[in-house]
């Protein structure tokens, strides 16, 4: 079946853009938000739905992208679900980042209903999804995704990397990758400070050679900014760091780089209230435990204060 009319649900940080991208790339959309107003912000290339309901029933795809497996599956089985309201053989693609066993759950759930199912999370932050470059990992049928390939690809570089939860998988084995390299870039960065270097030269200077990466780039310009408006909000690396340790540890691993860094990220949260920073705020974390060291000399730019 030819996917022509999508329905995106979540218009946050990340589903905003992705919606825009989608409607930019020919297809016909519709949106929901829990929040209307953040979804009216689309009203130019989409439909705005008044219920979840209502807003699938003519879709061909349905995207998910919330903040949790929790979220996801109230949105498909819940009191106002989804999943029934949609047409027979409808394609979900849950592009949240949710734990891979909720994932294959949720494919037999849909499957034993009549539709279909893609895990498809993403990599890339707000910056990708604007630029619809986003890494997208999807686990499902290979016949389903190579349906799905043209509408990934209006937001970014999809890989189907296999089964059903495999593309959960492949988005907490990025997400270790992530985090850990914000420890690492946090560390040298404050390191080399105090050995003398100007940090933002020596970000420069490391650019090019074995130390590059979109985490150097990125965040590392964040901490020389000391900006720390999200961007991922750390909260969300947090879960994403518990879930991929959940895993090994059904695998039966340990992962003792990945186990230091969720510490870190878990302090952040829990004691230093900073759930809503970007996940680059590690550095925070850092200076806060080798006291009076401060990554470069500007102000700190933090996230707004909810009432």
């Amino acid at each position: 079946m030819e996917i022509k009319t999508v329905t995106l649900i979540g218009t946050g940080i990340m589903g905003a853009p992705m919606a825009r991208n989608i409607a930019k790339a020919g297809f016909e959309v519709t949106v929901w938000n829990r929040t209307r107003d953040k979804a009216e912000k689309l009203a130019d290339v989409a439909t705005v739905a008044d219920d979840p309901r209502d807003a699938v029933k003519n879709a061909d795809a349905i995207i998910t992208m919330v903040d949790n497996s929790p979220i996801v599956t109230e949105i498909y089985f819940g009191e106002r679900g989804v999943a029934e309201a949609s047409k027979e053989g409808a394609l979900f693609i849950d592009m949240s980042s949710i734990q891979p066993s909720v994932a294959r759950d949720h494919a037999n759930e849909l499957e034993s209903r009549g539709r279909r199912h893609l895990d498809a999370p993403v990599s890339g932050g707000e910056r990708g999804a604007i630029d619809g470059n986003l890494a997208i990992m999807a686990g499902g049928n290979a016949d389903d995704f190579q349906t799905a390939e043209a509408l990934l690809c209006a937001m970014g570089r999809p890989t189907h990397v296999g089964i059903h939860g495999a593309g959960q998988t492949a988005k907490l084995a990025n997400q270790v990758i992530v985090a850990v390299t914000i420890g690492a870039v946090s560390e040298a960065m404050l390191l080399a400070q105090e050995g003398g270097c100007d940090p933002a030269a020596l970000r420069q200077a490391l650019m090019g050679g074995f130390a590059t990466s979109r985490i150097l780039e990125l965040h590392g310009e964040r901490m020389v900014e000391r900006n720390f408006v999200p961007g991922g909000p750390l909260h969300l690396q947090l879960k994403d760091i518990e879930n991929a340790l959940e895993v090994a540890k059904v695998a039966g691993l340990t992962l003792p780089l990945t186990e230091k860094t969720r510490d870190a990220f878990h302090a952040l949260a829990r004691d230093m209230k900073m759930g809503r920073h970007d996940h680059s705020a590690y550095l925070l974390w850092l200076e806060s435990i080798n006291e009076g060291k401060r990554l470069g000399s500007g102000p700190t730019q933090e996230p707004e204060k909810t009432a």
